[in-house]
């Protein structure tokens, strides 16, 4: 009887050891996880928004010449599912100057731009709360373009979000489509910039325009020419990308604007021409 119990003592204090053990070295695993995940980062980031249909992939050519020739360095990508919380890939460690982020939605045919916009929201709180990021530029083409003014519209005004400095708009179908809403050489600009013709998603911006954050943006806007007579890059028109002149007006910080001419001004090669991509980066870190 005694033997039994001096046995059974020996196991319970066995029993103790292990999880006294187990306990100190997950805590101290978890300590190093929410380390690892959680750096408090420098440098203002770079957000890559792609288009309709698209993913990653048509993001890549910038990303990639950004870190090429810019001394740029892409640090996350964040996945936006269609419903539930966006999740990284990557580790953004400290010392980075320039970080880029490239931004995938999973459901990349919504058009719903305040649905849209919403999911950027997500993001942006992730990028506060994980990385304490007060800062960032974007980066975006064809509808990722609309995503990012009703972003701006609905929260860009709001503190307690990442603020926006320098916006490089990409083929930005600000007041119609080809095919959808517009056609070739149908619309024009008035002397004082507004277009003449005015679909519906260009209504809302107009409508809340002020809502964008005055004269803390800083405005590129490249947009493509094909010159194959329909003024267009094939699927956005000139006038459609060059309205968000007036759209804007008096409440950037500053607008240029570019054309770019030719075969590669084509609406799905201006994300891989290199032309494009050195103005970019001039814009953004020169």
């Amino acid at each position: 009887m005694v033997i039994e119990m001096r046995t059974t003592n020996k196991i319970f204090i066995l029993i103790g050891l292990l999880v006294f053990i187990f306990g100190i070295g997950g805590y101290l695993g978890f300590k190093q996880i929410r380390k690892t995940t959680y750096p408090r980062v420098n440098g203002v980031p770079t957000i890559y928004l792609h288009g309709w249909g698209a993913s990653g992939q048509s993001t890549n050519s910038m990303i990639m010449y950004a870190q090429k020739y810019a001394h740029a360095q892409k640090v996350l990508t964040v996945v936006v599912p269609k419903k539930g919380q966006p999740y990284v890939k990557g580790e953004w460690t400290t010392g980075v100057a320039r970080p880029l982020i490239q931004i995938v939605f999973k459901d990349n045919k919504e058009s719903n731009y305040q649905l849209t916009s919403g999911w950027l929201k997500k993001v942006m709180v992730l990028l506060k709360t994980r990385y304490h990021v007060n800062r960032f530029n974007a980066v975006a083409h064809s509808m990722g373009n609309l995503t990012l003014m009703y972003y701006e519209l609905n929260y860009g005004r709001n503190k307690k979000l990442p603020q926006l400095r320098k916006e490089v708009n990409l083929a930005g179908h600000f007041d119609g489509i080809i095919g959808i809403d517009d056609k070739p050489n149908r619309n024009s600009l008035l002397k004082n910039g507004k277009p003449r013709f005015i679909n519906k998603y260009y209504r809302y911006q107009l409508a809340q325009r002020h809502s964008f954050p005055a004269n803390q943006v800083a405005i590129l806007n490249i947009f493509g020419n094909m010159e194959d007579g329909s003024n267009s890059d094939g699927d956005v028109t000139r006038v459609s990308a060059r309205s968000l002149k007036y759209l804007l007006r008096g409440q950037y910080k500053s607008y240029h604007e570019i054309e770019i001419k030719g075969p590669n001004a084509q609406h799905s090669k201006l994300h891989e021409n290199n032309r494009v991509n050195k103005i970019i980066n001039d814009f953004l870190w020169d």
